[in-house]
């Protein structure tokens, strides 16, 4: 397998400890029937939309709402408005109640912290599963 292969992960919190618990989490493949993946780690969002408009790959976002000063829902909303074909995106919320900000986000999942590796694992696969059926239709 080579490296375009891979899957690509792009996770943006501005906290170091959130980004490493949830590499942590992800592991280096998230389900058998999907490709090994990458994760690129970005701490501000500024950072993450150079990428993004460089073009380079990218199958999933993982955006920490809590991130500051500029907090993942609204990186998600812009991402969902602006990029086309925009992957799904998961986002990190700090409760429950948050959900409803996330759906305004156009966010296509959620997780609450503290991150739960069997949920945020699980997740991500269903995400990046459900893309690949949509694009092979």
């Amino acid at each position: 397998m080579n490296k375009m292969d891979k899957l690509v992960i792009a996770l943006y919190s501005d906290d170091s400890t959130v980004r490493s618990s949830i590499i942590t989490a992800l592991g280096k493949q998230l389900d058998t029937q999907l490709a090994p993946h990458q994760i690129k780690e970005f701490a501000t969002a500024d950072a993450l939309r150079l990428y993004v408009d460089s073009k380079k790959q990218v199958d999933l976002f993982i955006l920490d709402a809590e991130a500051v000063p500029e907090g993942g829902m609204g990186v998600a909303r812009q991402l969902k408005d602006e990029v086309f074909n925009c992957p799904p995106v998961l986002l990190v919320t700090a409760r429950l109640q948050d959900n409803w900000l996330a759906a305004w986000s156009k966010a296509e999942a959620t997780v609450t912290h503290p991150i739960d590796p069997f949920t945020i694992a699980a997740k991500c696969a269903a995400l990046l599963k459900a893309d690949s059926a949509l694009a092979n239709n």
